[in-house]
């Protein structure tokens, strides 16, 4: 369906290109304070920003390809390096490889007619999140840097994802409203995650990062009650695994006195 998709492609940049923009202008109104965190090891809450590329697994692979994920958590490190928080994520991607999908609406030719008898243009693409609390330890490397170190941390949650399909010209009745539902794979479940990676807390506020490999679990079934294009109900347990790497940027919550904090 190679004339339903050219535009998702430039869809899937303009993400891209929106979430690095978004984290440069954080990073350029976040200054470059600066404190020591060579001397002990602290307690900190934070918030991060991220960005991933996944390649997924089993059943996920075979409805999506590669796909993107940008992300916000809060976690807490403590004094002994004891790590703790939830985290959300978005998910992302233009690889859309759903057998028989919108067969009911193709002509021989493979193309969608819309109310007006033109012939339209729809986009097919992956949309989706997952939710998760997780736990876990940083492991230093010595006192050179306490607060540093690698980052192992595993969680439990909640994963949903879904195609989604827009025309962006004509209407198209039965890709409106109520009627996309019967088109949309709507899929959600319980999922679990591991991470593993190394943790930077520097002394300015623009060198607190974490990098490193992820994977998730997800053990889902199919939302909707029929497919209107296949005619059946898709609600068979599904085993889809996401494999993939993880770049995010911290911003920490120093105590200064009393109730007041200062970003770092």
């Amino acid at each position: 369906m190679g004339s339903l998709t050219s535009h998702s492609m430039q869809e899937h940049s303009r993400l891209i290109r929106l979430v690095f923009v978004g984290i440069a202008m954080i990073l350029v109104g976040s200054g470059f304070g600066q404190r020591n965190v060579k001397d002990s090891l602290l307690f900190s809450p934070h918030i991060s920003f991220s960005f991933a590329q996944h390649v997924p697994g089993a059943d996920m692979a075979k409805r999506f390809g590669t796909n993107s994920a940008i992300g916000g958590s809060f976690h807490i490190k403590t004094k002994s390096n004891f790590y703790y928080g939830v985290e959300g994520t978005f998910l992302f991607g233009n690889n859309v490889t759903e057998p028989k999908l919108m067969q009911n609406l193709l002509t021989e030719n493979q193309e969608i007619i819309s109310n007006d008898g033109e012939i339209s243009e729809v986009l097919i693409q992956q949309r989706g999140f997952t939710l998760t609390a997780n736990a876990g330890k940083i492991i230093s490397f010595g006192n050179l840097n306490p607060n540093s170190g690698l980052l192992l941390k595993g969680g439990a949650g909640w994963m949903m994802h879904k195609i989604r399909l827009e025309n962006q010209v004509h209407t198209i009745t039965q890709l409106e409203d109520e009627y996309i539902k019967g088109y949309d794979r709507l899929t959600s479940g319980l999922v679990l995650s591991q991470f593993v990676g190394f943790y930077y807390m520097g002394n300015y506020r623009f060198t607190n990062f974490y990098v490193g490999a992820e994977s998730y679990q997800g053990f889902t079934r199919g939302r909707r009650s029929i497919n209107y294009d296949t005619r059946t109900t898709d609600d068979q347990p599904r085993t889809e695994l996401l494999v993939g790497l993880r770049f995010g940027w911290v911003i920490h919550m120093y105590k200064r006195t009393g109730r007041d904090y200062y970003y770092n």
